[in-house]
Parts: C-alpha cells; structure tokens; sequence
C-alpha cells in the first residue's frame, strides 16, 4: 500500500470522528430538550391540578378532585385518599380506578391497618417497589385487584395530619421515582390548604344555619306555640344540619331515674319514641354526668351503649347533649346516624349544646304556662265553688222547703206525690252540686286526699305536656262519693294509659275525656281526633285495661270516633254503690 492511500484513509477517520461526536451531542441535547418538555408538562399539568383543587369550596369535591389529580399527575393505576379520624383509623376512604362491581365484591373499606396504617403511624412520604415485601403487609381481601408499586404522602392541615394519599401500579413503569414522590408531596400541600379553605367556608356555612335555626326556634318560642310544637321544630332542625337520620328528646319520667322519649322523628321515630332510657348510665347518663356533649363513633360497639341496646337499633354515630335549664338538666337531645356513616365531628356537635338550651328553655316556659294555667283554673273552682253554695244551694234549698211546706196545703194525692218527686230531686241535686263543690276544693290537699274528681283532673292536665295542649275534660255525677276507692284507682291506671297511648300513637290535635257517674255505673270515654290505633302498635297496654274491666265485672270497646275518625276508647264498669 502506497503511502498516498494511506494519508487518503486518515483523512476519512478524521472527518468521521467529529460528526459521530456531534450526533452523540444532538442526541444528548433532545434527551434533555424531552426531558424539559416533559418537566414542563407535568409543571403545567401540576399547577392545573392545584388551580383545581383551590377553586371547589365543597369539602367531598375538594377530597374528590385532589385524588382524582393525584392518579393523573404520576401515571397511577389506582389511587385513593383516607381521611384519618381522631382514633387513628381511616373515617373515609375515596377511591379512583376501582368500579362499583369491584367495590362491592371487595366489602367493607379499609379501616387503616397494614401500609396504609404504616402511614398514620409515620406520616412521612413511603415509595414501595412491591407492597407485599414490606413488613406491615397484611395482603389483600379476595377480589380485590392485584396491586405492586405503591406511593403514600401524608396531606397536612396546617400542622395536623388531615389524612394521606394511597397511589399503586405506576402505569409504563415498575415502580414510582423520586420525581413523582416530589410531584405528589407538592399537591399534598396544595390540598391541605385547599381542604383549610373548604372546612372554613364549611364551617361559617354551618354557623349560619344554626343562627337561622336558632332565631327560628326562638320567633316560635315567643310566638306562644304550643311546647310539643317547638320541641319538634328544633329535633328537626338539628336532624337536618348535622345530617342525622334519628333525632330525639327525652325528659324525666316523674319521680323515678328513668327517661322517656316526648318525641322521636326519623327513622323508626315510632318505636323509639315508646323505649325508656336509663337516666344514671350508659350515653345518657354521661351526657347528665359531664354537662357536655358526649359522642359514639358506633354505639352498637360502644360501653356506653351497652345494656341498652335497643334505643340503639340500627344506629352507628350517636350524640347526646343535655337539656340545661337553671342549673340542670332537664332531659337529653339525642341524635344518630344509621350504622356505617361517619361519626360526628366537634364542628357537628360544639354548637348542639346551645341549641338544646334552647329545647330546655321550651320545657321550662311550658312549665310556666302549665303553672299559670293551673292557678286560673283553681282560682275558676274557688270562685265556681264559692257560688254554688252561698248561691245555687241555697236557692234550691229554699225551692225544696218551699215545697214542703205547700205539700199541707194540697189534697190531692197526685199532685202530692209529685210534690215529693220533685222534693226528692231537689235534695239529689244538692247532693250532687255538695259533691261537685268537694271536688272543687280538694285540688290542694294532695293525692291521697283528693277525690276521684280532681285526681282525675290532676292526670289530664298533667297530660298537657305530652300532647302541647291540654285535654276537655267533663266529669257528671257523684263520682267522689260513690265510686270506691279501688274500683277509682283503676279508672286512674285506665285514665293514664289511654292518654299515654293517644299521645303517642294519635298524632291527635284534641282530646275529649267524659267521666260519666249514674244509676251505679261509672263510664269513661276518651276520644281524640287523630289517626287510630296503627297496626304496628302492640296492644299489650289495651288488653290490660280490658283486664281491669273484666276483674270489676265490667267491659272495654274501642273503635272510631262519633264521625267514623280517630278513637274513641269506652271503659264501663258498674260502682257497686247507690246514690244516697
């Protein structure tokens, strides 16, 4: 080979050694022009994910959006987001790229053990390449997708751990890098601030309710509607703000440690609204220990709920706020939701104890009303006592010497003996309007010395309460002297058991009680105007008054109203006695 050649060939390597450079350099450049691009990319798809997280002001969309986000800004499969409640588990759990059908044959969501409990305990980001090779891997519940690459971030509220940010199968890739670690801290603080956002417009949203429902409650207190009316009014109110689907309010049964519910709305209202509460233990009775609101995250697994399960049924959340008037408590509201929803927040329940004061405040003007009622009404039988015998027996007794002393000057046998006819009717007049005059007058001598007639009164008006208005009541006849004792101890039991079923069973607007004494008999008949006995109801309460008629020789009908509506209860028995 000439030299010539030689030089020829150097010369070609020569010229091919700067252009292999220079593609080597071109490549490396669009390497990391790509690489900017796609940096940029996901920069703008970054922010776009924080403008649109920051512009929902709607909690649940705001939790929605961020995991929604989150699964696009690094490529996920699936992603999830789990709010952590104040025990340490998971309170919610919302998930992207699992359907309905996988949910359902998954079952119950994950309470917050495992990994996803690996980052309550330490809130800090976790980047796995295979979940089922970390220690706290528990695995996962038949049909539940097959899951490997994982990415967990913690989202912080200001200095709280609000909940954090679950993200698998990275999509064209074994595992999650360090650069989509990086992107997901950065949206995690983007949420906390915009979940900040949410709960105080949340939160100013919710005062604003209660404000409104609270001057609501208040125009009809001043209103002078009846007290069952506002005792409604405001169970419903709360009901509806906290997002309860059972409200109740229970007061003091007299002289005894127990409560009964005066009104229950929702769900199973009817049934709950017949329970008795037991004043001195379990959620009640630590609501009226500690003069706060007291709340069970699932009173079904609860102590407190325990050994009285059955106000409980069907229940998970549950709170109940003393009923606080002049010092104590006069009852307890009590709200639930059904088993499964989430519990009640403090936001839920710092503003009941307010708004139930306002429930006390009902019962308390009731009371006064009742109390105002009452001094009329005794001051009426005064002063209707009073005038019946300095007038109208006095009258009559003047009529009835009268006649006796014209029945000398009459001969004709007839008109004598109807002289003496209307002598003797005359005296059972007196007798009658005696008798009506002592159970008058008796209303302050206590139960033990009242007659029949203002015992009965004593349990109608005291009825007033349950009902929001107070029942007609019509006594005739010598019921304070001719029904024994035993035979008006029954008529009380039967008396306080049919208003107590018509008060809560009737949904009645007027009650009609007749107390009707004659010819040794004694009738008593309550009738209202409300919807009849429901079919539902036991009637274990009817069929002991039935028992008490049958045992004193007597009998029980019930059945429609005179006009074919509401009930009408007759309990008959004969009084043994005669008129004197």
């Amino acid at each position: 080979m000439t030299g010539e050649a030689i030089d020829d060939r150097a010369g070609d390597a020569e010229r091919h050694l700067p252009k292999l450079r220079l593609d080597e350099l071109l490549d490396e450049l669009q390497t990391r022009i790509d690489a900017a691009r796609g940096t940029r990319d996901r920069v703008h798809s970054l922010l776009e994910a924080v403008l649109s997280v920051g512009r929902e002001l709607d909690l649940p969309q705001v939790l929605r959006r961020i995991v929604e986000a989150a699964v696009v800004l690094v490529d996920a499969e699936y992603g999830a987001l789990g709010v952590i409640s104040d025990d340490r588990t998971l309170s919610q759990f919302l998930t992207v790229g699992i359907g309905e059908e996988e949910r359902a044959r998954i079952g119950d969501l994950p309470s917050g053990h495992g990994i996803l409990g690996e980052l309550i305990r330490h809130p800090v980001p976790l980047r796995l390449p295979e979940l089922s090779e970390h220690p706290s891997s528990y695995g996962f519940p038949p049909g539940h997708p097959p899951m490997h690459s994982f990415l967990g971030v913690p989202i912080r509220v200001r200095d709280t751990v609000f909940g954090n940010l679950y993200l698998t199968e990275k999509r064209g890739a074994q595992e999650f890098d360090a650069e989509d670690e990086s992107v997901l801290s950065t949206l995690a603080v983007a949420a906390g601030v915009a979940i900040e956002n949410a709960r105080l417009y949340e939160e100013t949203r919710l005062r604003e309710r209660w404000m409104r429902a609270s001057a609501q409650v208040t125009s009809t207190l001043l209103s002078g509607a009846p007290s069952t009316e506002v005792l409604r009014l405001i169970v419903e109110q709360a009901r509806e703000i906290v997002s309860a689907d059972v409200g109740m309010i229970a007061e003091y049964v007299a002289n005894s440690e127990e409560m009964r519910p005066l009104l229950a709305v929702g769900a199973d209202a009817e049934r709950r609204g017949g329970l008795v509460l037991p004043a001195r233990e379990g959620l009640v009775g630590a609501a009226l220990d500690t003069a706060e609101p007291v709340v069970s995250a699932d009173i079904s697994h609860d102590p407190l709920g325990r050994g009285d399960g059955s106000p409980w049924a069907g229940l998970g959340p549950v709170v109940a706020v003393p009923l606080g008037a002049g010092g104590k408590s006069r009852g307890v509201l009590v709200l639930g939701r059904l088993s499964g929803r989430t519990p009640f927040s403090d936001a839920d329940a710092g503003p009941l104890l307010g708004f139930a004061g306002q429930a006390a405040l009902a019962l308390e003007l009731a009371d006064r009303r009742r109390d105002a009622e009452q001094i009329t009404l005794l001051q009426d039988r005064d002063r209707i006592a009073r005038d019946l015998h300095d007038l109208a027996i006095q009258r009559l007794f003047a009529v009835g010497m009268t006649l006796q002393s014209t029945q000398r000057f009459v001969d004709h046998s007839e008109a004598v003996e109807r002289l003496s006819r209307a002598v003797d009717d005359l005296d059972d007049t007196i007798k009658i309007i005696r008798s009506t005059i002592f159970g008058l007058r008796t209303h302050g001598g206590g139960a033990e010395r009242a007659g029949l007639r203002g015992r009965v009164s004593r349990v109608v008006g005291d009825s007033a309460t349950s009902f929001g208005f107070t029942p007609a009541l019509r006594i005739e006849g010598l019921v304070d002297t001719d029904v024994p004792a035993d035979v008006a101890d029954h008529v009380l039991a039967v008396l306080g058991e049919a208003l107590s079923n018509a008060a809560r069973h009737a949904q009645a607007h007027a009650v009609d009680v007749h107390l009707h004494c004659a010819d040794r008999e004694l009738t008593l008949t309550v009738t209202d105007d409300g919807c009849g006995i429901p079919e539902e109801v036991k009637h274990s309460g009817l069929r002991n008054l039935a028992e008490r008629a049958r045992a004193l020789g007597g009998t029980l009908a019930i059945g429609a109203g005179p006009d074919g509506s509401g009930t009408r209860l007759v309990w008959h028995v004969p009084t043994g006695s005669s008129r004197s």
